[in-house]
């Protein structure tokens, strides 16, 4: 798909400086841009690349003044980072606009879907399965029985939605992501064997949600596990059964949340973070990357450290922690210096 400088800016609300019938085809970055690309600049760290970039078209805050000659055609908006943002967003949709259902592929007879429908193929559809308008499911992927997904939501390659899940409106999972596998139960026999509890709740996962791949969200053990509208989930994160994630929520890489516990609104976890199970963690908690948390966590607070404490007395913890060799020394000499 070609546009030109003048339709972007359209789309933008931008002012053309240059050739307004300038094309691309492409997107990239400032200091990788070659002809037929559309790039952007805003962080003035990159602005020497704009004067070398072979890039067609690039857009730009309506505050920058060029210092040197540009070959490149401007577009100008208030925000440059947010306008190309808009543009990726565009770009992306139109992407995604296959319809029809490939051949081989099973489709339950029992199932329905709304208009606009795609199903990749070697795809599962199970019984009883609802969707919505616009979906989109791409190849290899298994959707099992009864399970419902909502309007204009993305089922990439791959990524398996097990029975009984709801999925949303506006959601997009991405492949390798196992969505209502069982939950981690077994009770111990008086011989040392695990017996297995059977888990018979569900997942229920809210509108705008993103899941990034390879990440796993097992059902409940009764009632369900529940992803709250807004949240956005990075790759390979384990949440385990009957957790609730509250709206908005945050969460990056090789993040692990052991059964039952409560996430709430607004939270922003780093990677490699662990939590134990049966926790309430409140509003709006900062929880720096690899922290342990094993107790509750009241709305507003900053985390950091295995087991997690405070962010500021964690900080100033570690300074000391890092000079505990020399405080050491410092002891024992005045340790001889008093006998």
């Amino acid at each position: 798909m070609k546009f030109t400088a003048e339709q972007i800016a359209g789309i933008l609300e931008g002012e053309v400086v240059g050739n307004p019938n300038a094309t691309v085809s492409m997107l990239s970055k400032i200091e990788e841009g070659t002809e037929g690309c559309l790039t952007f600049l805003s962080n003035p760290k990159y602005t020497s690349f704009i004067y070398d970039t072979k890039a067609s078209i690039v857009i730009v805050n309506n505050t920058f003044v060029p210092e040197n000659e540009i070959s490149a055609t401007l577009i100008k908006v208030e925000d440059a980072y947010g306008a190309f943002a808009k543009i990726l967003e565009f770009y992306n949709q139109a992407k995604n606009t296959k319809v029809g259902i490939e051949i081989p592929c099973v489709l339950s007879e029992s199932a329905k879907h709304g208009k606009d429908f795609y199903l990749g193929s070697f795809s599962y559809i199970g019984e009883n399965v609802i969707i919505g308008d616009n979906v989109k499911i791409y190849p290899n992927s298994f959707i099992g029985d009864n399970v419902k997904i909502g309007n204009n939501t993305v089922i990439f390659a791959g990524a398996k939605i097990l029975s009984e899940t709801e999925i949303g409106n506006n959601c997009n999972i991405y492949s390798g992501t196992t969505i209502g596998a069982d939950g981690f139960g077994f009770a111990p026999n008086s011989d040392g064997t695990y017996r297995k509890i059977p888990q018979i709740g569900n997942v229920i996962i809210e509108d705008n949600v993103d899941i990034g791949a390879c990440t796993t969200i097992d059902r409940a053990t009764m009632g369900s596990t529940i992803i709250r509208k807004g949240v956005k989930l990075d790759n390979q994160i384990q949440i385990a059964h009957n957790v609730e994630i509250g709206e908005n929520t945050v969460i990056a890489a090789q993040t692990g949340i052991a059964g039952t516990t409560k996430i709430g609104k607004n939270c922003m976890i780093g990677g490699q973070v662990g939590i134990a199970g049966h926790l309430i963690i409140g509003n709006n908690v900062r929880i720096q990357a690899q922290s342990g948390v094993g107790k509750n966590i009241k709305d507003n607070e900053t985390l950091q450290g295995s087991p997690s404490f405070g962010y500021s007395e964690y900080s100033k913890s570690y300074v000391h922690f890092r000079n505990l060799p020399k405080i050491v020394t410092e002891i024992e000499e005045l340790k001889k210096i008093i006998k």
